[in-house]
């Protein structure tokens, strides 16, 4: 298919915009500006990195492209407003079949695709960017906000993702671990709800329980001391410590607020969170589980 007839069909699947909008067919994408703070993410997926198409449909890779960066909104206790998609892919590469997944995570998480890119290249990359939005008048949370004495909270059972992957490579396709790795969910109303309980930081689990916990502890300047760790079934201890790709949310609120956090969770038809431990005043960054150090353990580009 040429570019002009692939963006043809694409223009047809996105649909109509709103009045006062303008989408897929000009220079530029024209939307209204929400109201409130207004958020951006952009996260890039790439073929033999985040994904193989040995194991992942295209469709299945338009969702984790989509879904991730809606994490990083729910991260932050924000609400995702509109996204823009660019695909560089060699001949042959299913455009359509892409998008299947890329449109049903953005109807999943109410966020319209408005605009984006195609191009030729030598591998499959997608890349998203996202805008999203907050009450206005309510500050979005941060990495930076936890306190000595505040408790920790996991939205979920962690190492389902590096589990699932495993059993793709060992040929097990119909494990239900499997599911967990080709698409993620963006935890879009916990983070809503960890945010109006008093969230005081927050961040996604993408590359790892340990190394993101590092970095919400690094930025607030507490150390993290585990008593606990959830392990999805299926999963081990070290795909749930080191694994990544849980999307799962970690974050923090004053041991006060506890209460008002399982409360916020059941109003909003969400799981119960875990609390894990608390934040202490000791090393910045630093993780323990049971007293012992765990580690800078997860994913990390190199350049």
């Amino acid at each position: 298919m040429g570019e002009l007839a692939a963006i043809e069909a694409l223009a047809a699947r996105l649909g109509r915009p709103p009045p006062g909008e303008l989408w897929l067919g000009d220079d530029a994408a024209v939307v209204e500006a929400p109201a409130g703070p207004l958020l951006m993410a952009a996260d890039t997926v790439v073929a033999g990195v985040h994904f193989d198409l040995r194991w992942s449909a295209p469709a299945d890779v338009g969702w984790k492209a989509m879904a991730v960066n809606i994490s990083d909104l729910a991260a932050m206790g924000a609400r995702p407003h509109r996204a823009l998609v660019s695909v560089a892919g060699p001949a042959g590469t299913d455009i359509p079949g892409l998008y299947d997944g890329l449109l049903e995570a953005a109807a999943e998480y109410g966020c319209p695709i408005v605009g984006g890119d195609l191009t030729s290249a030598p591998a499959l990359v997608l890349t998203v960017a996202v805008t999203g939005s907050m009450p206005p008048g309510r500050p979005p949370v941060t990495r930076a906000g936890a306190a000595p004495g505040d408790v920790v909270w996991l939205t979920g059972p962690v190492g389902s993702s590096a589990a699932g992957l495993a059993a793709l490579v060992r040929g097990e396709a119909d494990s239900p671990l499997a599911g967990c790795h080709r698409r993620p969910r963006a935890r879009l109303e916990e983070g809503t709800a960890a945010r109006t309980a008093g969230a005081t930081a927050m961040i996604d689990l993408s590359d790892g329980t340990a190394i993101d916990l590092w970095r919400l502890g690094l930025a607030s300047g507490v150390e993290v001391e585990l008593d606990r760790m959830p392990v999805a079934q299926g999963a081990s201890p070290e795909e749930a410590m080191g694994g990544g790709e849980d999307y799962e949310l970690a974050f923090t609120a004053p041991s006060a607020a506890s209460e008002g956090v399982q409360d916020a969770f059941a109003a909003a038809g969400c799981r119960p969170p875990v609390a894990v431990g608390r934040c202490t005043a000791g090393e910045p960054g630093r993780v323990r589980l049971g007293g012992a150090d765990v580690g800078v353990r997860g994913w990390e580009h190199r350049f």
